[in-house]
């Protein structure tokens, strides 16, 4: 029976791709027994659940007032912190022996509905703990060359301090000095004859002018 262990080494942003993407730095290595040659891996099609951890780190006060809308008010936070799920994904791991280092590519959003989103920009530095759960089908050769498939334990996974820095720097590489405001289709209806009734050029403009009026009438 193989054994495989995973460590992430680094995650770092890929700059060039279509949309957000970080890639974990995935070391793959396969247990050896004591005298016996090491297996040779044919192929691993690897799945993997990535999951954010928040009760793994402290928060400052900024970052707790940025963070209500996802977790409630601090007070609540013992029963409202809980683990997250992030994203399922996959990939085929080619041939090897031994051990292997792998890129895990994890496609990100700036949609600031994803809760995975807002607790990140809701950061200000340091890591997140995040953990990956992993499963999946190895393929592999016996000493005598013969094929052989064996599953991978569920309780297989490896836990990352992805940085803080790393996704802000990818997020400001694909959306520089910009951030992203999903509305439902009759809000947007409304903003927008409101822009186009006062010439309004840019939707930055037109917010501003909304929250000054809104001001006004507070006062």
């Amino acid at each position: 029976m193989i054994d495989l262990d995973f460590h992430v080494e680094k995650a770092q942003a890929v700059l060039y791709a279509a949309a957000p993407v970080l890639s974990l730095k995935l070391r793959i290595t396969a247990a050896e027994k004591p005298g016996a040659q090491p297996p040779a891996i044919h192929s691993i099609l690897l799945r993997c659940q990535v999951r954010i951890e928040p009760t793994q780190r402290r928060y400052q006060p900024a970052e707790q007032e940025r963070l209500t809308d996802l977790f409630a008010e601090p007070a609540r936070w013992h029963q409202t912190l809980r683990s997250m799920l992030w994203m399922n994904t996959s990939l085929m791991v080619p041939a090897f022996t031994s051990e292997t280092l792998a890129d895990l590519l994890l496609p990100c959003t700036f949609d600031f509905n994803v809760a995975a989103t807002k607790y990140f920009e809701g950061l200000d530095a340091g890591d997140i703990p995040i953990c990956l759960l992993f499963s999946g089908t190895i393929f592999y050769a016996t000493s005598d060359q013969t094929l052989q498939v064996a599953q991978i334990p569920w309780e297989k996974e490896a836990n990352f301090r992805l940085p803080v820095a790393v996704w802000k720097e990818m997020m400001n590489h694909y959306y520089p000095n910009t951030a992203w405001l999903c509305l439902q289709r009759d809000a947007f209806d409304q903003l927008h004859r409101y822009k186009r009734q006062h010439g309004i050029p840019t939707w930055e403009q037109t917010i501003e002018t909304l929250l000054a009026e809104t001001g006004k009438a507070l006062r």
